[in-house]
Order: C-alpha cells, then structure tokens, then sequence
C-alpha cells in the first residue's frame, strides 16, 4: 500500500513507530486473526491477505493469530501494541462485541479505527436426522413445554450463536433466560456433540451443517436470514414458523488507534477496491459468505446500534448487567 509505514511487530515487548513518524514507499500490512487458525475470523483475515496480494493493492500482508476469549485477547493486544501504526488492522465481528460485554474486557470497540463491515453467515438450527423435530414448529412446542429439556449446542458463551438462541426463544414468549446453552469453543466439538445425539438442536452458520445436511445426517429446520437462501432454497426462515428473529453473523475489519484521517481514508479506499474486485467476489462465492459491505459513517452507526441490541440480549439472557 503506497505512502503506509512499515508495520511493527504486534507484540508487548516491540515499540511501535510514533504518530508523527514520516511515511515511506513501503507495501507492508499485517492483520490480527484474534483467534486460533481455522475459524472464521482466520479465515477472513486469509482470505483478504491473498485477495490484497493477487490483486496487487498490497504488496505484502502477513496475518498473525492471537486466539483467547472470544477474540479479546488479540484485540487488547492490538489496541494497546500498535497505536498510530497505519500498517496494522484486526478482523473482528458480531462474536467480539457479544466476548466483550460477556467478559468485561478492559478494551471495546471504541477504542479501534473501524474501518468496514465486509461479510457476513445466517444462522441455522439443525437437528440430527432421527430428531424427532421435524419442523420449528416441532421446536417451538418443545420449547414452550419445557424449555430446560431442549438442550442448544453452539459456540462461546455469548456470542452469535447464544444470542440467536435467546432471541428465538424470547420470540416464542419463552424466558430466554431459560436457554439450555451448551458453550463449546469449536465447531467441530459442537458437531460431533450434534451428531452424536447428546444435544436437543445445533446452533451455527449454515454453512458449518451444509456438509452433513447434504449427506443425510442432520436436517437443518430454519435460517435467520430475512428470505429463503439460494445456496439453501428448501430451508425455510425463522419468520416463516412465525418467530420473528433476522440475525446474521457478521464480519468487519478495523485500523489501530490513533492514526490520522488520511491514513484511514487511504485504508478504507484499498479495502474498498477490494471488495469490489472479481477475486473478493470469488472468494465468497467459494467460502459460502454473503457480501455486507459497510463502511463509512453507516458502518459506525451500525455498530452503535449492534452494540446496544446485544447488550439488551444479554441481560435478557442473563449474561450481562
């Protein structure tokens, strides 16, 4: 990225350059994955490195992964390793906002540059093939008859998949602090609790249960998108069973702290080209992600307002004060 300083090292113990330091001709970025790799939030962090790189809008991009509570851990590193330092960025999305309420991290979202929202995953809820749900209606009469035997199974404690099951069941009139919510910290521990029969229902992005929905091993009862999908057509949406929840779980990447207007502009419009290249549409195509491109003043006041809803959600869940 022309007119960008060299990017320091994100690490504690490595001083970073100084707000003031003079830019140089040298095409360098590094992006925190602030979890292990794999995971979505790794993934994107991937996948924009290689659409920057083959589209030549950078010219070098590292990604380095900080994994821990829900991505606090690499976004406190971030906020407080690489202030001023136009040459660094971190992914982050709906879960984060969820981890930070949750886990009364010292660091928010306040304190980055948001840059853009850029991808975003509907939620699903899925049972497996001998379920005897065979329908949300089914879910929903279960969850109105007892809602501590439907056991949910879904990833960290307040994050997307724990809020949509709060909301689906807040929907119905049950309390959602009656969730019945299995944390796991992977989606593949999830799965095989799924499949293996020792939860009521999953909780996940569609496209974690698209696999195992094709083959026969799961039945995938509805989607929290606003419309039938078309990679899903024979999945009918929340709404359609008559519980009106829409959530999806997106995806955004942010600058550090400090850097100056021009600096955000110059990385807002290389984002920007990146999203609107052939290579980044490809790669959604292929990954299963929708296009939620946001930036500006509209993703800001996007975020205040997703904010505000889930720290209501989590009260109602009983997660959060």
């Amino acid at each position: 990225m022309k007119h960008l300083v060299s990017g320091a090292l994100l690490a504690a113990a490595v001083a970073v350059a100084p707000l003031g330091a003079a830019y140089a001709d040298i095409n360098e970025l590094k992006i925190i994955a602030p979890a292990a790799p794999g995971g979505g939030w790794d993934q994107t962090a991937r996948s924009i490195q290689h659409v920057l790189q083959s589209d030549k809008l950078v010219g070098n991009v590292q990604v380095l992964n900080v994994p821990g509570a829900g991505g606090t851990i690499g976004l406190a590193q971030f906020v407080n390793s690489s202030k001023g330092d136009p040459n660094v960025m971190i992914v982050g999305g709906y879960v984060m906002v969820g981890a930070i309420i949750t886990n009364k991290s010292p660091v928010n979202l306040s304190m980055v540059t948001p840059i853009a929202r850029l991808t975003g995953e509907y939620e699903a809820i899925a049972v497996p093939a001998a379920s005897p749900l065979k329908s949300l209606a089914d879910l929903v009469v279960a969850l109105k008859a007892d809602p501590q035997k439907v056991s949910w199974a879904g990833g960290s404690a307040g994050g997307t998949d724990h809020i949509t099951a709060g909301l689906f069941t807040k929907a119905i009139g049950v309390d959602p602090r009656k969730v019945n919510y299995i944390a796991f910290s992977g989606g593949g521990e999830s799965l095989a609790s799924l499949l293996g029969g020792k939860v009521t229902v999953g909780i996940s992005s569609l496209s974690e249960y698209d696999a195992q929905a094709k083959a026969g091993k799961l039945r995938i009862l509805g989607v929290s998108s606003p419309t039938r999908l078309p990679e899903a057509p024979d999945v009918p949406t929340f709404k359609e069973a008559g519980v009106d929840v829409e959530i999806q779980n997106w995806r955004m990447i942010a600058a550090a702290p400090g850097i100056t207007p021009e600096q955000k502009q110059e990385l807002s419009q290389t984002i920007e080209k990146m999203v609107k290249s052939k290579a980044w549409t490809d790669m959604l195509a292929q990954k299963g992600w929708a296009n939620t491109y946001l930036s500006g003043d509209a993703f800001d006041a996007q975020l205040a307002k997703d904010i505000a809803a889930t720290q209501t959600i989590l009260k109602d869940i009983g997660l959060a004060q």
